[in-house]
């Protein structure tokens, strides 16, 4: 048998929940290599093991090409004897050590899953909570690490047979992604009264309909509520000033798509790459505003 190596490898950042398990998996798979790849306290640790030239190409390449949601601030590694195990797992998270991982932010809704979203033929069709490996929420579900579907609020949603299939396959999107749920076995839209009542009927086109007449609304979202009103209906706005206390500070305005903000304001080159960037629209709309751009609120 040619000589083996196996190296012991820790990476430390924004590295947990940006898909950076499934990553490793496909690359160390892909070059024939055996071990496993786990998150920690600390970040992600990997084990790898075969040809040493085979060894070196997987830590080149797991410097050069992390996935593009990482964000990686350190890479340790160390050789420990070979162990001979053949294949590579993902294995279960290790816990017990002082928690430095850190989690990536939300991340806006990807052009795959808004693709399925819009297709009559999907199952995830019209599913506001749609989600995968490369965009949904992160942040703002979990409340401890390592970051595993138990340590979210997703926990409460056991997953149906579709979803835990794209979970466990390495050849999907949704490998490894904690948020993935659909209509059958995900959190669902509710459109509530004043009173906290469920006004039957589609929320969205509910919605739309209190929002038409003046009307103002709470939306809940992932890290809180976001009042909304009609922009164009000025008893709206005013009814949200007084309720609000804010009678000049401008309010965030809320587009489909830059053609719609370019029909309201100035948009510069750079302040279309924020509104179309992985952040979520909001996120990318301050960071425009910050800059003193004309940008007033989020495109999508």
């Amino acid at each position: 048998m040619s000589r083996r190596v196996r190296a012991v490898v820790l990476v430390e950042g924004v590295v947990q929940g940006v898909g950076f398990r499934p990553f490793v998996y496909g690359l160390a798979t892909g070059l024939g290599l055996d071990g496993l790849v786990g998150n920690d306290e600390r970040g992600v640790f990997i084990e790898v093991e075969g040809a040493p030239s085979t060894v070196e190409e997987f830590l080149t390449t797991l410097r050069k090409s992390p996935p593009p949601l990482a964000l990686v601030e350190r890479i340790s590694s160390g050789l420990v004897p070979a162990t001979g195990e053949a294949g590579f797992v993902i294995s279960g998270s290790a816990t017990g050590g002082p928690r430095r991982a850190l989690v990536s932010p939300d991340v806006a809704t990807c052009a795959d899953c808004l693709r399925e979203m819009g297709d009559p033929a999907d199952r995830r069709y019209g599913y506001a909570f749609t989600n995968c490996t490369n965009c949904g929420p992160r942040f703002t579900i979990v409340h401890g690490v390592p970051y595993d579907r138990p340590n979210t609020t997703m926990a409460a949603f056991a997953m149906c047979a579709d979803c835990a299939r794209e979970y466990h396959d390495p050849a999907d999107r949704r490998f490894h992604a904690q948020p993935v749920c659909c209509p059958a076995c995900g959190p669902r839209l509710r459109l509530l009264d004043s009173g906290g009542e469920e006004i039957a009927g589609d929320p969205v086109e509910g919605t739309a309909r209190l929002l038409g007449r003046g009307g103002v609304l709470a939306v809940k979202g992932l890290g809180g509520y976001h009042l909304a009103a009609l922009a164009a209906r000025a008893d709206a706005v005013t009814a949200l000033r007084e309720r609000k206390h804010r009678e000049d500070k401008p309010f965030a305005v809320m587009v489909p798509d830059l053609d719609a903000a370019r029909r309201l304001c100035d948009v510069d080159a750079a302040e279309e790459a924020l509104l179309t960037s992985r952040a979520p629209p909001d996120r990318a709309a301050a960071q425009a505003r910050r800059r003193g751009g004309g940008a007033a609120g989020g495109a999508r």
